[in-house]
């Protein structure tokens, strides 16, 4: 979901290709300096493995890696000029919209009964859950899928803080996607994230009789300013919905789903009576 990253990118979607353009006019840069790509990783406080994943549109770069190439290697704002075009490239083309409203929400909510929210998962189960995928993702798009991932959860340090709310199927604490050291490290950050401030993580019980999340996964984004957008995602397809009323039927189904689960102070309970158990 959102998180799950479960769609496939459509082909001809274009942004493979554009990244491969761009990673070729940083080699071409670099060759014109004269430099190895160990040499201009120095000079950035990169790796030489990044540089090289970069070239090759194995990794897409976050926007300060364009910014200081671009320094680097005296492009004149040639490569910065590709920032944005380059940080949308960093997701699949169904949730781009979707993402772009996360980055500008101070409010988020999410329920997810599959997976641990995108938001919410370390970078080793983000790559388990993405290896699990059928039919198969190549290696080199599970890693760009886990970077963009990570870089999502830059959410977490902005500020001001947005108010997040998570609700996880009580499930999800017990299913070890990549073994249960991954599981064990996963419910370990739960309970990091799940202690600050603005964040409030809910377990919904199994064994709850009535429940309002049957119709499945869902997402509550609300830009400053802006119309509150509910998001959709489940078997290769994804929604994004903004009807007003569509809307406030999502909300009001969030809302019945959060009081049915347990408050935030028992959830870590659970969470943390869960890690024991791992």
């Amino acid at each position: 979901m959102a998180g799950a990253g479960r769609p496939d990118q459509p082909e001809g979607d274009g942004s493979g290709a554009f990244l491969r353009c761009f990673g070729r006019q940083v080699k071409l840069f670099r060759e014109r300096a004269g430099w190895t790509q160990g040499q201009l990783g120095a000079r950035m406080g990169y790796g030489e493995d990044m540089v090289s994943a970069v070239e090759q549109a194995r990794r897409i770069p976050k926007p300060e890696f364009v910014d200081r190439a671009d320094e680097a290697l005296g492009a004149g704002g040639v490569l910065s000029a590709m920032k944005e075009e380059v940080a949308r490239a960093r997701y699949p083309a169904f949730f781009r919209d979707a993402a772009r409203l996360e980055e500008e929400a101070v409010e988020v909510q999410t329920y997810d009964c599959q997976v641990i929210n995108g938001l919410l998962q370390t970078e080793e189960y983000a790559r388990a859950v993405l290896g699990a995928r059928r039919p198969l993702l190549d290696e080199d798009t599970i890693e760009q899928r886990v970077s963009a991932r990570m870089a999502r959860q830059d959410i977490f340090s902005r500020k001001p803080a947005p108010l997040m709310s998570f609700v996880l199927e009580e499930v999800l604490l017990h299913r070890p996607f990549g073994g249960s050291a991954v599981l064990r490290g996963q419910l370990e950050h739960l309970l990091r994230l799940g202690r600050r401030r603005n964040v409030e993580i809910q377990i919904m019980p199994t064994r709850r009789e009535d429940h309002a999340g049957a119709d499945g996964p869902l997402i509550l984004l609300t830009p400053k300013g802006g119309e509150q957008h509910g998001y959709l995602e489940t078997q290769g397809r994804s929604i994004l919905v903004t009807e007003r009323t569509e809307v406030r039927s999502l909300a009001s189904r969030y809302g019945i789903i959060r009081a049915q689960a347990l408050a935030p102070r028992e959830s870590l309970e659970l969470i943390e009576k869960s890690l024991g158990e791992a």
